[in-house]
Formats: C-alpha cells, structure tokens, sequence
C-alpha cells in the first residue's frame, strides 16, 4: 500500500511530465518562426546613382552620388578603365566620347545589384594664331599640326595629326581634343620662294614656344605661335633649320648657335585661358 506522501509524490510526477511536453513543442514551433523572421528581414541591396554634369567636358570634375540601399559596399566602374570603391566620388574624363559605366551595390550575402549608366564627354577647343616673332605681324596660310607627344614632334610623324589653316586674321581652331598639353608645328612657304615662317627654332630654344597649356573642355584657350622668318634649304633633311636670310649659320653649326642665343629671346604671354561663362 501506498502511502500518502509516497501517493502525493508520484501523482506530482505524472502531473508534470505532461507539461514539460507541452513547452518543449512550442520551443520547437517558435524556434523555426523566429528562424523564418530573420531570413524574411534580409533585404536585398538595390544600386542607385546620380552624376552631374550631363554631358560634361573632358577635365571637368564629375559628382558621382550613391543613393544604394541596403548595400555593404559598392564599386564604380567608370568605362574608361577606372574603378573606385568610394561610397561617393568625383572623378574626370580624359578623352571625349561616349563612356558606359556602371555602379555595383553589394549586400551582406554577397549579392550584388549593378545599375548600368552612360555619360557623354565633350573635346575640349583651342583656337591657335600665328605670328611673327619679330613684329606681331599675323601669318595667313599658315599650316598648323598638333601632337599628342614632343616625341612625335621631334620625329615629325605627321601622318594622321590634325592640320589646319590659318585665316586672314592668323587664326584656326582644334576641335575635339583631350584633356592634356599638345605640341604645336607652324609653317608657311612663300609661293615660288624658299622664304618663309617656322616654329621650329624658337622650339629648340625653349619647348614652351610650342607646348599649350592643358585643355579642360569647360575652358576657352588659346595658344599664340610665335614663329620666324626663315630661308629654307632644300636638303630635305635640314629643311627644318631655316634662319633668317641675314644671319643664316652654316647648318651644322646651327644648334650651337642657337643654344648661345637662347638668352637673347625673351619667352613671350602666349596661353590664355578663361573658364566658360566668365569675362
């Protein structure tokens, strides 16, 4: 027989062995609820961007602002060969051209969205006049090559440089350029004459005489070219070092000439440039 207490004890135990049945399977219901919550809370990243200006200039400093959400990282991609993991950059364009980029919004998981952009990038412009050293007198007729490198201006690679013509007024203009300095060739020859102008020996005197100015597209420049009046020898190969008819050295002693007259001439203003907009 039982006791009372031994009854009492043992109708406890049975008593509460089903309850603890009972919590362990809501633990086990909540557990998975509280796991669903967590996985439905994770939101995706979404890329999202601005940039200003549209179009813009080559040199030209461009905003580009990350609106993104729920993202952990982000890259630019510029389409001109750059990237850069800041969450907000500025950044400038070198040549002209149609440029696709793109800015990639990465999220916690690794998943990424990528929104695709695209930017129109304008040349830059200067306007060259030519004159003569000596007098400021204004050259007509003058041809006038531009190179990217005063490496292809030494060699004189002129195939494929853009040429142009100077007006009544000395002046012609370059279109379309990149953000960068350029190395100006000047020469005319008198019809039926070997007398005319070139650049080439103030050039070996200091390179400024034929070196412009970088070329931000939001800027307007000009470049003067100071030139010389020269006899040209028809050596093709020192056609190049012309002098003035009165003080024509022999060819091979030109550059030493040159070189201890190079104090003589004083470098004269010849870059001008003022931002768009302003006087």
């Amino acid at each position: 027989m039982f006791s009372n207490a031994r009854f009492g004890m043992l109708f406890e135990i049975f008593r509460i062995k089903p309850i603890k049945s009972i919590v362990m399977k809501r633990l086990f219901i909540i557990l998975p609820l509280l796991s669903f919550i967590a996985t439905s809370c994770y939101k995706e990243p979404v890329a999202e961007a601005v940039f200003t200006p549209d179009p813009a200039y080559v040199g030209q400093d461009v905003d580009f602002t990350n609106y993104s959400v729920n993202a952990n990282r982000v890259q630019w991609d510029f389409g001109d060969g750059t990237i850069s993991d800041a969450f907000n950059v500025t950044h400038y364009y070198v040549d002209p051209g149609t440029y696709t980029g793109s800015l990639s919004a990465y999220g916690k998981k690794g998943d990424v969205s990528v929104a695709p952009f695209q930017i129109q990038v304008i040349g830059s412009e200067i306007k060259i006049i030519v004159k003569d050293y000596e007098d400021d007198a204004l050259i007509e007729g003058a041809s006038v090559i531009l190179f990217e490198s005063l490496a292809d201006w030494e060699a004189g690679n002129y195939k494929g440089k853009p040429e142009a013509f100077t007006d009544a007024y000395g002046e012609c203009t370059f279109s379309n350029l990149s953000y960068q300095k350029y190395y100006v060739d000047v020469q005319y020859r008198e019809q039926n004459a070997d007398t005319g102008w070139v650049n080439w020996l103030l050039a070996e005197e200091d390179i400024k005489w034929i070196e412009t100015q970088m070329l931000p597209g939001n800027y307007d420049h000009t470049f003067i070219a100071y030139v010389d009046f020269v006899t040209f020898d028809d050596n093709k190969k020192s056609a190049r070092f012309g002098m003035r008819p009165e003080f024509r050295p022999p060819l091979n002693s030109l550059r030493s000439k040159l070189k201890s007259a190079s104090s003589e001439r004083a470098l004269k203003e010849n870059k001008i440039s003022t931002k768009r907009g302003e006087k």
